[in-house]
């Protein structure tokens, strides 16, 4: 069966600069190696690996009738992502951020959250949400458990796995603001610092099963250079990282995303999900932006295959 992902939430644009070190004082300039933009978000970003895995996406947000959504609904349809879906506010510009790379891959941002506040239940379609195999919510934190759970709840009665990633750094008001929708989730994949955040648990393994207690049925969670842990009711899973020389980690977690929720569409287990997931997110690494890299499934299985991971 064809894998049909509805990818929804947080559409943005990224400029990227590298590498920073800091900002000029004053008026002053400073020259660098690289300036590019591209289509970023836990909604947009992960649309476009899963696009370049293989999968058919159709995604849906909000986003300004500004140049700014034009260039990014083009970026997106270059990839093969379908943006029919998404809706366009004249009140609000689409949201934007400028990302100064440092030289290790780091990088801080200056965000603006434009449309992407503006979505609501009633704009999500449901209709096309209930004909695809996978809705993936990115940043649910955005409009809230509550709103969320609405959009969530009726896909996965429909029969359509259900997944989430997340925006916000993790505390507990946030876990108690996303708690509504949390039973409507198959899969969350949140990093290992919001997860931490969310949970005040010790460890990894101990938060993730702080989230299956409060109804997720899956947790995996991306630890960086030290991998990514997938955890179940039954068994965790621990999944290395891929040694690469990293430019940007800019998109790693949406990449991340794709490729585990590309391995489960193609009926693979939760660990080589995970090692598709991880696989995805080492070659977005190795350049600038959440699109980096012209790889599709047959190269990502390849890259996993003959490079060594990280201890």
């Amino acid at each position: 069966m064809t894998q049909t992902v509805v990818t929804l939430g947080a559409h943005v644009f990224d400029v990227q600069v590298r590498p920073v070190e800091a900002i000029p004082d004053g008026q002053g300039a400073t020259l660098v190696e690289q300036i590019r933009f591209g289509p970023a978000g836990t909604a947009a970003g992960t649309a476009v690996t899963l696009a370049k895995l293989g999968a058919t996406v159709r995604t849906a947000g909000a986003i300004g009738t500004d140049p700014v959504g034009d260039l990014l609904l083009a970026m997106l349809a270059r990839h093969g992502v379908d943006t029919s879906l998404v809706v366009r506010r004249d009140s609000v510009q689409t949201s934007a951020s400028v990302l100064p790379i440092r030289a290790d891959g780091s990088r801080p941002a200056f965000h603006v959250p434009g449309a992407n506040l503006t979505y609501e239940p009633s704009d999500a379609p449901a209709p096309e949400i209930a004909r695809a195999t996978h809705l993936h919510l990115g940043g649910p934190e955005l409009m809230g458990g509550e709103k969320a759970a609405k959009i969530l709840a009726p896909a996965r009665a429909a029969g359509v796995v259900t997944s989430a990633d997340l925006l916000a750094p993790g505390d507990p008001g946030v876990l108690a603001w996303l708690a509504p929708a949390l039973s409507a989730l198959d899969y969350l994949l949140p990093n290992e610092e919001q997860l931490l955040g969310l949970t005040k648990a010790a460890t990894s393994e101990a938060g993730a099963h702080a989230l299956l207690d409060a109804g997720v049925g899956c947790v995996a969670v991306t630890r960086g250079a030290r991998g990514a842990v997938v955890v179940t009711a039954e068994e965790t899973i621990a999944v290395p990282a891929f040694d690469v020389p990293v430019v940007d980690t800019t998109g790693c977690g949406d990449a991340f995303s794709a490729g585990f929720l590309r391995g489960l569409g193609l009926g693979r287990s939760v660990r080589d999900a995970a090692v598709l997931g991880s696989a995805a997110a080492a070659l977005v690494a190795q350049g600038l932006g959440s699109d980096h890299g012209d790889f599709d499934l047959a190269a990502a299985d390849t890259f996993a295959e003959v490079t060594p991971t990280l201890a």
